[in-house]
């Protein structure tokens, strides 16, 4: 299940965010990596996939699910591999087409979640005040386990005030809970590497956003 592509959006200006086809209270997340062709779009893919999974609502109670790359192929289609690797997951890889990272797609973004801290300090340089709400995903899966669930807006909240309280805490966390290595907040670029190796990294990127998920909508994955 793939979100209606309604989802790109118009900014209205407003502190709260209003776009084309979308409830008024929405909450974006915004997917970087270098190309935008094989880890963002499969990160893309598979966060859909999992609220998918969870929720059965094609819109996630007002989340939205999007990628861009900071070098992107505008207009390219996804790597043959990297679809082929959501298709294990029981992702859907269709209907996709690579982005430029713009000015607007930061601006829009509720959480913008990178593959690698070149990509983060990349976002953070274009400023719109995005380093309280920019992580890398490994780095936001690891202090996301951390925080206590029963700290956040329970989910009769509404998921859009769920995840903007997870936001906050993990940017709170982030200078007290560091990385035991400086690679262990990466994941690395498949780009022309055979299908074991984008296996590996869909593997990876899976592994990080199942507590992403799970803390965003307090559903656990099924087993």
């Amino acid at each position: 299940m793939t979100a209606p592509d309604a989802g790109r959006g118009i900014w209205d200006g407003e502190e709260t965010r209003t776009f084309t086809g979308l409830p008024r209270d929405s909450f974006r997340i915004l997917h970087v990596s270098t190309g935008n062709v094989c880890r963002s779009p499969i990160t893309e893919r598979l966060t859909r996939h999992a609220l998918a999974d969870r929720l059965g609502d094609p819109l996630w109670g007002g989340l939205v699910v999007e990628s861009a790359g900071t070098w992107g192929h505008e207009g390219a289609p996804m790597e043959a591999n990297a679809e082929t690797v959501l298709a294990e997951f029981g992702a859907d890889p269709s209907g996709f087409t690579g982005r430029e990272l713009l000015d607007e797609h930061v601006i829009m973004a509720d959480l913008v979640l990178t593959a690698t801290r070149d990509h983060r300090q990349q976002v953070i340089s274009m400023g719109h005040s995005a380093g309280l709400r920019t992580f890398t995903l490994k780095e936001f899966t690891r202090l996301v386990k951390a925080i206590d669930p029963a700290t956040l807006p329970p989910l009769e909240e509404g998921l859009v005030s769920r995840a903007r309280a997870l936001v906050r805490a993990a940017a709170a966390l982030r200078g007290w809970l560091l990385a035991p290595t400086a690679e262990a907040d990466e994941v690395f670029d498949p780009y022309g590497a055979p299908l074991p190796f984008f296996r590996s990294i869909g593997d990876e990127i899976h592994e990080a956003i199942d507590p992403v998920v799970t803390a965003l909508t307090g559903v656990p994955a099924r087993t």
